[in-house]
């Protein structure tokens, strides 16, 4: 009985009080936000909720089972534009953003299969060359990307509740079911599986794991995300055009990967803060984005390997055990 106790105090999301009392607070304010803070913190903080859902599904493919890759931004577009067809032509938005997330997911498994037999740089490449694919077959093909003009998104309207709110509530609570869901995958079989993948593959198959089935899945789960992503920000923007979608996008999901953590499922949340905040506090400077992020990332390799995450459990610890230590 005290093993079966142990082991779900393990697997508990919140353990101690010490991180109970932050959480409670951060989901209260969550609640409040919109309605004693400004359309703009509410603005931020619904984008905040997107970028942590594909920065989730990157944590698992690259955090947790070691396989790189740059074509995130391919995804993005083909989650975006395919709800934004679906939604156009009458189809309920989520069903539509289901499609979007499934549409993804199938080209994640087509570019899962040179991760058979790629690794490192090698797959970085490969991955880098579909998105750049993608993003060329949006700009040049107006059937799909609406030419210059690009594509209007109808927008969402439930109950005649302000569209800025439900947005807010509906991106809030998806990255909530979506960060439950990571934690319940990485709890698993298969996020073990993902786990002695990512140490060491050729380890994880002598001990009866399948590197097809567990990498295509990776890739699977990972560009699901990435699709939802995209069609959260289809329909939180109303507009899209391909060149939302370049390489630039890309580098902000690994720079939210690498500041958050990269094996750890609340460090999407911290990543996606700076890779939102960022940009908005440098707006008036936006060239000193890409500096700002690449010295973020070579601080966080050298002094805090674990990243934000990581500074939040080691603040943890040590409020549990205050005042003693």
């Amino acid at each position: 009985m005290d093993l079966v106790q142990s082991y779900r105090e393990d697997l508990a999301l919140i353990r101690t009080w010490a991180a109970r009392v932050p959480v409670a607070v951060l989901l209260g304010a969550i609640v409040l936000l919109p309605r004693f803070g400004s359309d703009y913190a509410t603005y931020i903080v619904t984008l905040i909720s997107i970028y942590a859902i594909g920065i989730l599904g990157q944590t698992l493919l690259i955090g947790y089972t070691g396989q790189i890759s740059f074509g995130q931004a391919g995804f993005l577009a083909i989650g975006a534009f395919t709800l934004a067809h679906l939604v156009r032509g009458g189809v309920p938005f989520p069903l539509g953003l289901l499609a979007a997330g499934l549409m993804a997911a199938l080209f994640g498994v087509l570019v899962g299969f040179p991760s058979l037999r790629l690794k490192g740089p090698y797959l970085a490449v490969a991955t880098l060359g579909f998105g750049v694919a993608v993003y060329q077959v949006f700009s040049n093909w107006d059937v799909l990307s609406g030419g210059r003009m690009g594509i209007a998104v109808p927008p969402l309207a439930w109950g005649g509740i302000r569209k800025s709110l439900l947005m807010y509530y509906l991106n809030v609570g998806l990255a909530i079911v979506f960060t439950l869901a990571t934690y319940n995958l990485v709890s698993s079989y298969v996020g073990r599986a993902f786990i002695a993948i990512r140490d060491s593959d050729i380890a994880a198959e002598v001990m009866g794991v399948s590197l097809t089935r567990y990498k295509l899945l990776a890739f699977a789960v990972s560009s699901f995300y990435a699709g939802v992503q995209g069609g959260l920000l289809a329909q939180l923007f109303g507009h899209l055009e391909p060149q939302m979608f370049t390489i630039s996008e890309t580098i902000t999901l690994l720079v939210g990967v690498v500041v958050g953590g990269l094996a750890s499922v609340e460090g999407p949340l911290f990543g996606a803060a700076f890779a939102v905040l960022v940009p908005q506090v440098f707006s008036g400077y936006r060239e000193l984005v890409p500096a700002v992020f690449g010295t973020a990332i070579l601080l966080v390799m050298i002094f805090e390997p674990h990243g934000l995450a990581g500074r939040w459990v080691k603040l943890r610890l040590y409020f549990s055990h205050w005042p003693f230590r």
